[in-house]
């Protein structure tokens, strides 16, 4: 059965070891002699084991007493560092997180489950909406953070990385072979006029089969093999899943996905969430490493035949 070691008391152990003395810790920690001694035996007696050897002049740790030593600072910093955060009043508050809703998967659900278990007292209230629309809130200041969706030059916030705009489609669909090609997007969405113009460079005809306000009716459309739509390269969520088109299809603008912070964002809580932010949507444009296979001598060899 699992005992439970008494903080108070090692926190009485590890200032006697510090300061060298049972009369110098009582000061430190604002007890009498006979409370930390009291404290000192009641660990000793829950541990089994003596942790100081007080047979000198002076009071010296044992083996084990050294042993316990690194745990109970361990510990205690742990305590610490959990009550200053659950505690502090400067910890506590609430930030306005505004996201275009095609970059919210993946990326950002790890974000805020890490930053609410490390700031559990930080209310993050997430709007999630077109980069128009989160430029417009932030500017009067409903928003104290957003990231965005913007072309190379366009805005002046703080790049994080570049994406480029894939087509998708249904899994093994063919409404990409059509002709015109079927186009499915909101209403809103700021790739659909660069799509468009990609394909009339390209001298593909096209048709808006599919347009809504409703992001969920696009995707059930291109699912059902109804259209194609255009995602950033990462951000597409199954079932849909990347055309592989073999050049039959333009290519996309690249896209930025910026950042932009409140002037009044400098606290503790902010700071982090920017960091967190920074590390996850950053590395959405770095490769995935290429995983090979080395086949056997003999199949290479009966494939080769």
């Amino acid at each position: 059965m699992a005992r439970n070691l008494d903080l108070t008391a090692l926190r009485a152990f590890v200032t006697v070891a510090d300061v060298g003395g049972v009369t110098r810790a009582a000061g430190l920690l604002h007890l009498s002699q006979s409370a930390v001694s009291m404290q000192l035996k009641r660990l000793e007696e829950s541990i089994g084991q003596p942790l100081f050897d007080r047979s000198g002049r002076s009071i010296e740790l044992t083996g084990e007493g050294e042993q316990l030593l690194s745990y109970a600072r361990r510990m205690l910093e742990l305590n610490d560092q959990v009550w200053g955060k659950l505690t502090d009043n400067a910890l506590e508050g609430e930030i306005t997180l505004g996201v275009p809703h095609d970059i919210v998967m993946p990326a950002l659900p790890p974000v805020l489950q890490r930053f609410h278990a490390e700031f559990p007292r930080m209310k993050v209230t997430l709007i999630s909406s077109f980069t128009r629309a989160l430029k417009q809130e932030f500017v009067r200041g409903a928003c104290d953070v957003i990231l965005t969706t913007e072309e190379r030059g366009e805005g002046n916030g703080e790049t994080l990385c570049h994406l480029p705009l894939t087509w998708v489609g249904a899994p093994g669909g063919r409404a990409w072979k059509q002709r015109p090609l079927r186009l499915a997007f909101e209403e809103r969405c700021k790739f659909r006029a660069g799509v468009q113009s990609a394909l009339d460079a390209a001298g593909i005809p096209w048709e808006m089969a599919v347009t809504s306000e409703m992001s969920r009716t696009i995707d059930a459309s291109v699912v059902a093999d109804l259209a194609v739509h255009a995602r950033l390269a990462g951000t597409q969520m199954d079932p849909l899943e990347p055309i592989e088109h073999g050049g039959a299809l333009p290519d996309l603008p690249i896209n930025n996905v910026n950042l932009y912070v409140a002037e009044s964002c400098r606290g503790e809580a902010h700071q982090a969430l920017l960091h967190m932010l920074r590390q996850a949507y950053s590395t959405m444009a770095q490769p995935r490493p290429v995983v090979t296979t080395t086949l056997p001598v003999d199949l290479r060899e009966r494939m080769s035949s």
